[in-house]
């Protein structure tokens, strides 16, 4: 893989057109995407994008809204997990937002992906919404696997601290160029150059100025441009940073 973006969190997988868009995202300098999982429906058709398409890697997993499917889901996650082109477990944790599922069964859920991801040797993906106690808890109990991101990180300095203690990596979306998010802006501030990604989340959370329009991976680019000027650095210093450190945090090739 070359110099240039990676998206390392979209579901590129689950649009109207997921070819059309990965090839603007290879216009605007994107080498890489992670489509990411969020059941079992869901994963298949992410490995199944990752397998067509040169660049492109998938995850498997159970989003914690649907964290109540783990045992109709779990054996058929854990067998296409084995494919060649899954590079990562989740997206599992808390949303305690919106708690589409108790919190209990979102925790036996998060545990289940924590111990498949060692047991395979993936990255974990985590979601974490309103859940920084449960989240960071359960990661202690049951030790981080040798690879795992904060996806969509919304935490602020102090929280970004506990994570990177735990050896993880904080990926940023979108938000880092909203208008309130000033404690997403200070905590990018002050996360090491080794351990900054940039995601899209497409379709959703949509970077300034975008804003009103279905996100993907090309949009990237202004995801970076934001994280870059909450760092103080160009925008060329943090795509090289965060397109080596998602080669480091996934294992890619």
């Amino acid at each position: 893989m070359v110099a240039g973006w990676v998206d390392s969190h979209c579901h590129t997988h689950d649009l109207d057109d997921p070819a059309s868009a990965l090839a603007a995202a290879r216009d605007a300098g994107v080498v890489g995407v992670v489509c990411v999982g969020t059941d079992l429906a869901a994963s298949r058709r992410a490995v199944a994008v990752a397998s067509d398409h040169a660049g492109v890697y998938a995850t498997v997993g159970l989003h914690p809204h649907d964290a109540a499917r783990l045992e109709d889901e779990w054996d058929g996650l854990v067998a296409l997990a084995a494919a060649p082109e899954v590079v990562g477990v989740g997206e599992s944790g808390f949303d305690l937002h919106y708690r589409h599922a108790p919190e209990d069964v979102q925790e036996a859920a998060f545990r289940r992906h924590i111990g498949l991801a060692k047991e395979c040797d993936l990255t974990l993906v985590i979601h974490t919404r309103e859940a920084w106690g449960p989240t960071f808890s359960v990661l202690t109990e049951e030790g981080p696997p040798t690879r795992t991101v904060f996806h969509c990180f919304t935490g602020g300095p102090d929280d970004a601290r506990r994570a990177l203690d735990l050896g993880a990596w904080l990926s940023f979306s979108g938000i880092v160029t909203f208008a309130g998010a000033d404690d997403v802006r200070a905590a990018a501030a002050v996360a090491p150059a080794d351990r900054i990604l940039v995601e899209t989340d497409a379709p959703y959370l949509t970077p300034h100025p975008l804003r009103g329009r279905p996100n993907e991976p090309a949009y990237v680019v202004h995801v970076g441009a934001g994280l870059a000027a909450a760092r103080g650095e160009s925008g060329e210093a943090v795509a090289e940073a965060t397109s080596r450190n998602a080669r480091t945090a996934f294992a890619l090739p």
